[in-house]
């Protein structure tokens, strides 16, 4: 049924203070283009996994979902079905089956009913306006004054990490991995509003795959900028992204930041180790002779960061379930290594068995008719009664330099901190390029 157009972030809002399980698959504050899904849900233990994917050809008439689960997949539960050791895991894969929700064509303005028309949230007044950029600026602008209130503290300092990396780069040396990505947590103790600090996320860094989903009094803050598998009309795609710069200050800078990403050849190998992986993956659920390369080192800018992202598709197998496909593809290898199960395996042992949580996993949906959409969890906010756990980390290669990896770390991870009200630790900081030599390496 379609509705006339309304307030997302009102919604939000009103959903969240009545609903203990919402979600918000969030196309980003100002979008002009894709979907946002915005409703509730019961929680599934079976989940989605046994939906075959969609085979029909995609139709231009409606929303790519609407009726089916959402959810995420955690990293040690993935790294577990691999065969990989992993920490034990903090609560495991959640999924809501939905029951009540709307979506937005932000290409038309125009909001589809799709379930349960009893809704009360669903007569809310209220119109679309986040496409105003007057008032784009001047919410970025409040929000950008938001003062911290609290440090975070680190899973690993800054020369703990830097250790990490020396042994990353050991291990390539000997050939036991070409790529790992190294990860660390930043923790903020206490309680915290998690509506609120999304609206703080995803005001200063929209996201084309942001999202907001609570399951069973977890909380998951996104504002993912990648695309892990896109399924529709039998194509499975996947966007993984390798490579990042921060922002400029001026145009003249931030242009020369993007170049510089592009002609990097460190950033350039990492980004194509991953496709290959990728390819691989898909290979394993794909027809023969059908995976292919659509984009190669694109960049792609955020409100943060420049990122290296690539494009990788294939045509599915008769019969593919969304188990199959995790079982070949999960976790992403943006966010293992290569090779994946020997990486997995180097970087449990590297970050000391610390969990990584739904950080480094995937969330987004599965619709009942096998359409998949679903982001990696970076960039990313997970919510608890206890605290709130930012992860960040970046891909360790042979030419890694460990001043630009940790410089990377605090750029990922200063965002989503910010949107708790937090600050790096002191540390964390400092512009380790600036402060540490460059070694030499032979």
């Amino acid at each position: 049924m379609l509705r006339e157009r309304f307030d997302l972030q009102q919604r939000f809002r009103a959903l969240a203070a009545e609903h203990a399980n919402v979600f918000w698959l969030d196309a980003g504050a100002g979008a002009a283009e894709g979907w946002s899904f915005l409703g509730t849900g019961l929680p599934d233990a079976g989940g989605p996994g046994h939906v075959r994917l969609d085979v029909t050809v995609a139709s231009d008439d409606g929303p790519p979902f609407r009726n089916g689960w959402i959810g995420w997949l955690d990293y040690e539960s993935g790294a577990q079905r691999a065969g990989a050791p992993a920490a034990a895991s903090e609560g495991g894969p959640a999924w809501l089956r939905v029951t009540s929700a709307v979506a937005v064509d932000h290409s038309s303005g125009a909001v589809w009913q799709l379930q349960d028309a009893e809704s009360e949230w669903l007569r809310l007044p209220g119109s679309v306006s986040e496409r105003s950029e007057t008032k784009r600026v001047e919410r970025a602008e409040r929000v950008e004054t938001f003062t911290p209130t609290a440090t975070a503290s680190a899973r690993h300092t800054p020369d703990e990490y830097a250790d990490l990396i020396e042994r990353c780069r050991h291990a390539i040396r000997a050939g036991d991995a070409y790529q790992l990505c190294l990860t660390t947590r930043f923790d903020v103790p206490g309680a915290h509003d998690p509506v609120d600090a999304y609206i703080r996320l995803r005001e200063t860094t929209p996201a084309h795959h942001g999202g907001f989903v609570r399951i069973g009094g977890r909380a998951l803050l996104s504002a993912s900028p990648e695309t892990f598998l896109h399924a529709s009309g039998g194509v499975i795609r996947t966007r993984p992204i390798k490579g990042t710069r921060p922002r400029g200050a001026d145009a003249a800078s931030d242009a020369a930041l993007a170049a510089e990403l592009l002609a990097s050849p460190k950033e350039r190998a990492e980004n194509v180790m991953i496709v290959d992986l990728m390819r691989n993956d898909l290979s394993q659920v794909c027809r023969p002779g059908s995976i292919h390369v659509d984009a190669l080192w694109a960049v792609e800018s955020y409100p943060a960061v420049h990122q290296l992202v690539s494009t990788v598709r294939g045509v599915a197998v008769e019969g593919l379930t969304t188990e199959a496909l995790w079982d070949a593809a999960f976790p992403a290898g943006s966010m293992t290594g290569a090779p994946k199960l020997s990486a997995m395996t180097l970087l449990h042992a590297f970050e000391a068995g610390g969990p990584r949580g739904i950080y480094s996993g995937c969330f987004g949906y599965v619709g009942a008719d096998g359409a998949v959409d679903l982001a990696m969890v970076i960039r990313s906010i997970v919510v608890d009664d206890a605290h709130a756990v930012v992860g960040a980390g970046g891909g360790i290669t042979w030419g890694s330099i460990a001043a630009d990896e940790i410089d990377e770390v605090a750029t990922k991870a200063r965002a989503p901190l910010a949107a708790l009200g937090a600050e790096l630790p002191e540390a964390w900081r400092r512009r380790r390029s600036d402060i540490l030599e460059v070694p030499d390496f032979p």
